[in-house]
């Protein structure tokens, strides 16, 4: 039998090349692993091995590891005898550099981190400048209405980042994150050129958080351009980069806004965003777009724009909606804890609080980072729900300190906790949906939280404005987080299950293809031969 007769028939069971797919066959093949919903969990003998993704920490996927040890029929055959295999080439894998001028995107993506979280957490020291400015003392809803502008500002930056996810796909990291700096600085500039509270919602509050949300997410996705081993490390130095902007800004606007004013502090806070719109330009990538490439001569695809597959997973769910239910007091401390200084201890230090939680915070990135490397799959978890109850015991002993010296204690813990939960955000993220899955899977998390960090603040603002002291504020702000962390505690119950199930199919499967090499071996084609010889060694 020839070579051109095994090519032509492709129903021959002795055939040198695999059949090449119809693009039909391709998509309801495609199709029906979306509906299996379970990340990884395609057939590997049907996939080219360049289509498994690797975990984030650089060790080698189950998936993809088992896909090295198959033996596929046909792999010995010479290149002339299978007429697909010069047209169709498999995709090679891309290796990240790790390093090179990774290092100079890690120190943009570094000052974008710190820039635009730095500002947001020391929104408490401009609304004291806020309140002086633009108030009237007759006003009895005045903190419940100047709490919305630094709460919009923050929850745009979560609101819009499923939006930001599609741009970054569709446009890449270097124009998402330059255009998104340059409506920041706007921004910024606008509000210094405002003379009353209500158009500070619009610069403020929406075009510079807009702004910061289109900057900030790209400059977390180009780290994986350039790192995969060393990301985990690098991951963390970049979000440390908010806690020494926390620590540092804090001091600066103590100084510029009683000797400069309002309006010529946030043109100085301004110049942050252009150097950000500088930085934007070094995010230069290396992952080739593939089917993006020829995005301009195909119909978009909204199932690929929008990857409806990550809602599919039942630990996802409850982790998307479990986390934004805690978050309803997370935004509250840093808005209005200085307020509640000067009123009640009369400090005219209450910068340091900022300060320690900005430190607490960075080490606490640093550490739990680590530590969860060492608690395998989403058992990671349980770190965030530890980080839930000790952020919201410490709010509600808010109240209860009696001096400085205690709530510098209280804001400690606070800081540590809240570094432990933002550093394994990416890593619970990969566990619950997979490698190829979690750009978008932390982009509509993020969307979520939007809605109870907005709302958070201003509910404590109107409280304090109704009673006359933020100590229900306090209180009521520890509850959500002990319940989100509650709920959280079910996802490794129901991850452990999923894994018992996938590895009773994969047994089943594995017993199953093994009969069928074992069958196929013995009319195997040998390089170079026309006859059907037994197979003695196989390599990939």
């Amino acid at each position: 039998m020839t070579a051109k007769g095994l090519s032509a028939e492709d129903d021959d069971p002795l055939a040198v090349g695999p059949r090449q797919q119809e693009p039909q066959e391709q998509e309801q093949q495609q199709e029906q692993e979306e509906e299996e919903g379970e990340p990884g969990s395609s057939n590997p003998t049907t996939q080219p091995l360049a289509s498994y993704k690797e975990p984030l920490n650089g060790e080698a996927s189950v998936a993809a590891e088992e896909s090295r040890l198959q033996v596929r029929v046909g792999d010995g055959g010479h290149p002339s005898d299978n007429p697909d295999s010069a047209s169709c080439p498999q995709p090679v894998p891309f290796v990240p550099p790790e390093g090179g001028w990774g290092w100079v995107v890690m120190f943009a993506s570094m000052w974008c981190n710190g820039s635009v979280f730095g500002i947001q957490n020391a929104f408490g020291l401009l609304y004291l400048s806020l309140l002086e400015n633009f108030g009237d003392a007759d006003d009895k809803h005045l903190r419940f209405k100047t709490a919305w502008v630094g709460s919009l500002s923050m929850g745009m930056i979560f609101f819009c980042s499923p939006i930001v996810s599609v741009f970054t796909d569709l446009y890449g990291c270097r124009k998402t994150a330059t255009f998104g700096a340059a409506v920041a600085f706007i921004g910024l500039i606008a509000s210094s050129f405002v003379k009353s509270l209500e158009p500070m919602y619009f610069t403020y509050g929406i075009v510079f958080g807009c702004g910061s949300s289109f900057a900030y997410q790209p400059s977390l996705v180009i780290l994986g351009h350039y790192f995969k081993q060393r990301l985990g490390l690098v991951n963390g130095i970049v979000t440390a980069g908010s806690s020494v902007f926390t620590i540092v800004l804090p001091l600066l606007l103590k100084q510029l806004l009683p000797k400069i004013g309002l309006s010529h502090t946030l043109r100085i806070l301004s110049a942050f965003m252009f150097v950000l719109f500088l930085v934007g330009f070094t995010y230069k990538p290396l992952i080739p777009e593939g089917s993006h490439s020829n995005s301009s001569r195909q119909k978009l695809n909204v199932k690929k724009i929008f990857n409806v597959k990550i809602w599919k997973f039942l630990g996802y769910r409850i982790w998307a909606f479990g986390i934004p239910a805690a978050l309803f007091g997370y935004f509250v401390p840093y808005v209005h804890l200085m307020k509640y200084v000067e009123e009640t201890l009369q400090s005219a230090n209450e910068e340091v609080l900022l300060m320690c939680i900005g430190i607490s915070s960075g080490v606490g990135r640093l550490i739990f980072g680590r530590v969860a490397d060492y608690l395998p799959g989403s058992y990671k978890v349980f770190l965030q729900v530890a980080s839930f109850f000790v952020i919201g015991l410490m709010s509600m002993m808010i109240p209860l300190c009696q001096n400085f010296g205690s709530l510098i204690a209280v804001c400690l813990f606070m800081g540590l906790f809240d570094g432990c939960f933002i550093s394994i955000m990416a890593p619970v993220a990969f566990e619950l949906v997979g490698s190829e899955n979690v750009s978008q899977a932390i982009g509509f998390l993020l969307g979520l939280m939007s809605i109870p960090m907005t709302a958070g603040p201003p509910i404590a603002g109107l409280l304090r404005d109704s009673l006359g002291t933020y100590n229900l504020a306090f209180y009521l702000a520890g509850v959500p987080p002990m319940i989100g962390g509650a709920v959280l505690c079910t996802i490794p119950w129901i991850q452990y299950r999923k894994l018992k199930r996938q590895k009773k199919l994969k047994a089943s499967e594995g017993e199953t293809a093994t009969k069928i090499l074992d069958h196929d071996s013995k009319n195997t084609l040998m390089p170079g031969s026309g006859e059907p010889q037994k197979e003695y060694a196989s390599s990939i």
